[in-house]
């Protein structure tokens, strides 16, 4: 069942969402001022940086993940675990990271290059970022959830990739994943009304 946020509510989100972009951003910095970098060595200063802030790391134990940060590594798609792999140049490392902060929680990923990438890698994280504007754009009340979802198949598609279709996007509030799913496929004009409280 999906539950709507009331504003107070909202604003311990926020908080919580704060708190992960900061980390992210401290590990991006990291990752481009030090290659050679192990994704361990990143896990370890991705938790220091959470506690630093007040909140708990919200993966670490969370269905037995061993970890406080998700790292994966070029193809990898997502919840790769941290360890002795170093990051060199051409690389790209997908960061997600969640938080627990005030019962409430925070969840993102960001996508970081290691040095000089290829062509192939630049064109392949502009269209994903693309797409992920796009999806956004879509996210206004009176739209339907899938209009996230198709913007987001179709931009990709138009541009020659795919999208990964056995991993999708949640909601988030008091668990880490709460309704709706978000799949970045599907038909417009389907599924739940986006409205406000």
């Amino acid at each position: 069942m999906i539950t709507l946020k009331s504003k107070e509510e909202l604003i311990f989100l926020r908080e919580a969402g704060q708190i992960v972009a900061e980390v992210l951003e401290e590990l991006r910095e990291i990752i481009i001022t030090n290659s050679g970098i192990t994704t361990k060595e990143l896990d370890r200063l991705a938790e220091s940086l959470i506690l630093k802030q007040g909140a708990k790391p919200a993966f670490k134990g969370y269905r037995r993940f061993p970890s406080s940060l998700c790292t994966s590594i070029n193809e990898q798609v997502v919840h790769g675990i941290p360890g002795s792999y170093r990051l060199r140049s051409g690389d790209i490392v997908s960061l997600d990271l969640g938080v627990r902060f005030n019962g409430y929680y925070g969840d993102a990923a960001v996508t970081v290059t290691v040095g000089k990438v290829s062509d192939e890698v630049k064109k392949l994280l502009r269209i994903t970022k693309g797409a992920l504007y796009r999806g956004i754009k879509q996210a206004k009340v009176g739209n339907k959830l899938s209009d996230i979802s198709y913007a987001i198949q179709s931009y990709v598609e138009e541009n020659g990739f795919s999208v990964v279709r056995a991993l999708v996007g949640h909601g988030i509030g008091k668990a880490l994943h709460e309704e709706p799913a978000v799949p970045n496929f599907g038909k417009p004009h389907q599924g739940p009304l986006l409205k406000k409280e």
